[in-house]
């Protein structure tokens, strides 16, 4: 079935802008939900429909959605309160949400929904994060009258990211980076090609009642990712290795400074298990991953000749 009508949650944020993007490529109809307009005025632009509401409102949610062929979640966050089996800020965004949208979708009709979350989701898994997004899974999953498919990247990046731009940003600031959990091991994988998985099998038969993991062609430890970043612009920080009391002490620190903590105590504990994929890519995806190599010096360095979302003003003038 060709789903045409594709209502976002999430479109404003970093998977999100790249993701409308590769919609509005592939001849959708696309609209947002965002709480301000204006954290949406990067796609405007664009020939999308921006809706400033709640998600969080079942009503609002259920107008949301209502008449879209499908609807695409990508709502997430990596911090928040302690609690068991995990915060509120976890509860809310990673499973009272899924519920509320499968919820809505099956009010309204809608039967496709694909939904973001992220590999070593797991109800018993070591941290807030890790057992809110497996239990958000849990909610899409018993979505009987629902085609759903669940995506599970690693770690994104790309020219917005938050992963490798700041491990850059670090070393212009500072000579030595004190470094938690060195030896944790991740498989960057690109946005853009986390978009393009995602529109690739939004109409296909094939991927519902899939769930997809997401990686790029390189496993690395969070160290040499962190030296890499320092090659790239030219600064190479002294890393010094934490010991796993240290480096809890070092993210108790940040969890009581001002604005969102660098590192958490709960990141350390997502750490602890390796976010890999447990095989290779899915064919039916239709992607070759891009390399860290490849893109991150673009942007880390400034190097890239077009400005954040060139590409989106571009093909919005087509």
């Amino acid at each position: 079935m060709r789903h045409q009508v594709i209502a976002v949650i999430g479109g404003s944020g970093f998977i999100g802008s790249h993701l409308v993007n590769a919609l509005v490529e592939a001849g959708k109809n696309v609209r947002i939900a965002t709480r301000r307009r204006y954290n949406a005025r990067h796609l405007t632009l664009l020939p999308i429909d921006v809706i400033e509401t709640d998600v969080f409102d079942p009503v609002k949610l259920a107008s949301f959605v209502e008449n879209a062929d499908a609807v695409i979640n990508l709502v997430g966050t990596l911090h928040g309160g302690r609690g068991d089996p995990y915060g509120p800020e976890f509860a809310k965004a990673h499973v009272e949400l899924p519920t509320k949208i499968v919820a809505a979708c099956e009010g309204k009709g809608v039967r496709r929904l694909v939904h973001v979350s992220a590999i070593g989701a797991d109800p018993a898994g070591p941290s807030m994060y890790l057992r809110s997004k497996g239990d958000g899974e849990r909610a899409v999953h018993s979505a009987a009258e629902l085609a759903t498919t669940i995506f599970r990247p690693s770690v994104v990046f790309g020219p917005e990211d938050t992963f490798l731009n700041r491990f850059a940003f670090l070393q212009k600031l500072f000579p030595v980076i004190p470094l938690a959990m060195p030896d944790a091991k991740f498989q960057p994988v690109f946005v853009g090609d986390v978009a393009k998985a995602i529109v690739n099998v939004l109409d296909l038969d094939a991927s519902i009642g899939r769930t997809y993991e997401l990686g790029g062609p390189t496993v690395y430890t969070l160290e040499q990712l962190v030296r890499y970043c320092g090659e790239v612009i030219g600064r190479h920080a002294r890393i010094v290795r934490l010991p796993d009391a240290l480096a809890r002490l070092q993210a108790l620190s940040f969890e009581f400074g001002p604005g969102e903590p660098l590192i958490s105590r709960d990141n350390l504990d997502s750490m602890k298990v390796d976010s890999v994929m447990s095989g290779p890519l899915a064919p039916e995806l239709g992607i070759e991953p891009a390399s860290i190599e490849n893109i991150a010096p673009l942007y880390l360095t400034g190097a890239s000749a077009r400005s954040r979302f060139d590409t989106f003003r571009a093909s919005a003038g087509r």
